[in-house]
């Protein structure tokens, strides 16, 4: 089976925070992610993420950038994806994410990617261990962000490349 590809959309707001969904009933479950999808035949990765952002939060981005790649293989669910993943400036400060496919993801949220970093620590120190469910998972291109690339930050990412 080839690999699939997927965009992961990193949407920024005025004060660098990100917005992170939990994932339900696709591979993944339980786990968070950035809003995103498959990539359609044809498509951009750009009209990707403007398309997939409003499908799943109703929220409308703009400025749309190339960030980084990583290679996914999910040995368990038998699934290997290229995620790429853009970033967006929401064109809203004030507008927040909607759950528009309550099959797909149970909630958004704002958060700051020094918070989604602490997440990944918790996550990795306790690998293989009993957690409690309120310890947020997250979702493996996500982790693979962390370890592929372990310099990334979206904002000074989002801030060097071309639009």
């Amino acid at each position: 089976m080839n690999p699939r590809v997927g965009v992961g959309v990193v949407i920024l707001n005025r004060e660098g925070k990100i917005i992170l969904g939990k994932r339900k009933g696709s591979h993944g479950a339980g786990t968070w992610a950035f809003p995103g999808g498959h990539l359609e035949f044809g498509e951009s990765f750009e009209s990707c993420a403007v398309r997939e952002v409003l499908e799943e939060t109703g929220l409308p981005i703009h400025d749309v950038r190339f960030l980084t790649v990583t290679n996914d293989v999910m040995e368990a669910e038998g699934k290997h994806y290229i995620t790429v993943y853009v970033g967006a400036i929401v064109k809203d400060d004030t507008a927040q994410p909607q759950i528009l496919e309550p099959e797909k993801c149970d909630e958004w949220r704002w958060i700051s990617w020094e918070d989604v970093r602490l997440w990944f620590d918790k996550q990795v120190q306790t690998e293989g261990m009993e957690t409690s469910d309120d310890q947020p998972r997250l979702f493996i291109p996500l982790l693979n962000l962390f370890r592929q690339r372990p310099a990334f930050d979206p904002r000074k990412s989002y801030a060097s490349a071309q639009e």
